[in-house]
C-alpha cells in the first residue's frame, strides 16, 4: 500500500484553524492546539448567549412595559392579566415599543383596558 504523507492535509487544517482564531490574543491565535480550545470554547459561549440573549430582550419589554404602566395606575401583572381576559393579541414586545416609541397609543390601550 502506498504511503499518505500528510503536510498537505495537515498544513490546510491547521491553517483553517488559526483563520478561525483571527484576532485573538497570544497563543490562542498562533499555536494550534490552543487555538483549537478557543475555538470550542468560542462556539459553546455563542451558542448559549444566544439563548441568553433572548430572556435579557423578554427582560427588558417587561421592564419597559411596567415602567409605562405605573403612571397610569398599572402594574405590569395587573396588565398582563388585563391584556389576557380582554384577549388583546399585542405580545410584550409590541406593548414595549409601543410604550418606548409612541406612548399615547400605549396609554389609550389601557384606558380601553379599564372601562
Amino acid at each position: 500500500m502506498a504511503r499518505v504523507k500528510r503536510g498537505v492535509t495537515k498544513n490546510k487544517r491547521r491553517k483553517n484553524i488559526l483563520a478561525q482564531t483571527k484576532g485573538y490574543r497570544f497563543d490562542r491565535s498562533s499555536k494550534e492546539r490552543v487555538a483549537r480550545e478557543a475555538i470550542f470554547h468560542a462556539g459553546n459561549y455563542a451558542f448559549k448567549h444566544r439563548r441568553a440573549k433572548k430572556r435579557e430582550f423578554r427582560n427588558l419589554w417587561t421592564l419597559r412595559i411596567n415602567a409605562a404602566a405605573r403612571p397610569l395606575g398599572f402594574s405590569y401583572s395587573k396588565l398582563i392579566g388585563a391584556l389576557k381576559k380582554a384577549s388583546v393579541g399585542l405580545d410584550r414586545k409590541v406593548l414595549s415599543e409601543l410604550a418606548k416609541d409612541h406612548p399615547e397609543t400605549f396609554k389609550r390601550v389601557l384606558t380601553q383596558l379599564g372601562t
